[in-house]
Parts: structure tokens; sequence; C-alpha cells
């Protein structure tokens, strides 16, 4: 699938936010309708089904969603939501900090995973972050998610000869060095932008890194790639 086209300083992106709690979803659309350049809220909803049957005359380019709703929770949303607008970004943001339910979200098609204490800045950061392709974890989440992931999709063939353990590791994708830093950055829940201040290089610049990556790896998104390079024993979280 073609990653969403990035907002931009002129075009600021449309967003639909779903949360059950009226104060809280008072609260954030104050919040957030304090920032017209970088986000324009086009739609609220208070639960699941409300927010499905109005978000497609919306015209909204990202969901910000709660897990926790009434009827159909934030998981079933993104689901039926993929399904039917595929181009659409979804960004959780609950209260949940639960690893299996990071991994339902994101398998169900979100693109990121905020918890609710985070500041409005760190929202907006994950908005931009989200709609230029990228994949968002909280860093407090991200290693027990990497390591929930691996085992969830760890399927080793059961005729797999035994692996010789005094045999050096070979990197099957050959990453270089700075490849296997941005990837390492990245599984523990650093954005492009954050990767790159603490590399000293320009978001483009891991963009294009990232571009090579996914291209050696056979992958489309962080989480794929993260994945892999864990399993080839490239870089440990």
């Amino acid at each position: 699938m073609t990653p969403s086209a990035p907002s931009t300083s002129t075009s600021p992106t449309r967003i639909f936010l779903v949360e059950d709690s009226p104060s809280l979803l008072k609260n954030l659309e104050k919040s957030l309708s304090a920032h017209p350049s970088r986000v324009e809220i086009v739609g609220v909803a208070l639960d699941g089904e409300s927010g499905l049957k109005a978000i497609d005359e919306s015209g909204a380019e990202l969901l910000l969603l709660d897990l926790e709703l009434p009827g159909i929770d934030g998981i079933e949303v993104t689901r039926r939501l993929k399904a039917r607008q595929p181009e659409i970004d979804i960004l959780i943001l609950t209260s949940f900090d639960d690893e299996k339910k990071v991994y339902e979200a994101i398998q169900a098609g979100a693109s990121g995973y905020l918890v609710k204490r985070v500041r409005i800045e760190r929202i907006l950061d994950a908005i931009d972050e989200v709609r230029l392709g990228g994949t968002v974890l909280e860093p407090i989440i991200a290693r027990r998610f990497w390591a929930y992931f691996d085992s969830i999709r760890r399927e080793p063939p059961p005729s797999a000869p035994a692996k010789d353990q005094s045999a050096p590791e070979e990197d099957p994708y050959g990453l270089n060095e700075i490849e296997r830093e941005i990837l390492l950055f990245l599984g523990k829940g650093l954005s492009n932008g954050e990767v790159g201040e603490v590399m000293k290089i320009e978001r483009r610049r891991v963009r294009w890194f990232l571009s090579g990556i996914y291209r050696k790896m056979g992958v489309n998104t962080h989480v794929e790639a993260v994945i892999k390079a864990i399993r080839a024993g490239l870089i440990e979280l």
C-alpha cells in the first residue's frame, strides 16, 4: 500500500476524534484546535458506531481513536475502517499500556499508539510522523511490544536443521552500521525526527535510509523491519 501523503504547514491534517469520555473529548478537541496550522478537526464521536458512520463524509485523513469504547471497541473500529478506507491513518490514544493490546491494534491496521498522559505536542508530532508513513510507539512500552510481537510471529519450520551455535551470525540483509543504528533507535520508540536528532542527521535523510532498509529487507513498515532485525540478531533492545 502506498503511504499517505504527508501534510504540510499550509495544509493541516484533517483529523476525526473518537473518545467515549465527553470531558476528555472536549479537552482534546480544545487542545488540538489551538494548533490550526497543524491539524483541523473535521468530526468527533463518543462511540465506535457513531464514528464509523460519520467519518466517511468528514474527509478525515487521520483518526485519533480510543481503544476503550462502548459497543465496538477501538480495535474493531480500526479493523472495519481500514477494510473500507485503507488510505486513512489511525493513531491510537488510550490509557492501555498493554503490549497485547498494542499488538492487536497494529495488526488491525493502526499506525501508532500513544498513552493518554502524553503532552499535546507529542500527539501533534505523532500525527506528523504517521502522515509521513512512520509508526509511532511510546518508548515506555516499545521494548515489551517488540518482544511480544516477535513471540507471536515466530514460527520456525519444523524440518529446519539445528543451528550451529559455533557459527558466527551473518547479516542476511546487508545492512550497514547506520541502517542498523536507525532500526535500533526506532525499536526503542523514537520517531524519525528524534532519530535524526540523536544521530545528527536530517529527518529526510532518516527517511532516505529507511527506504533503503525496506528495500533490502523486503518490508514496508518500521514494525516489520525491526522484527526482522531482532530475529537476525542485528539489534538487541
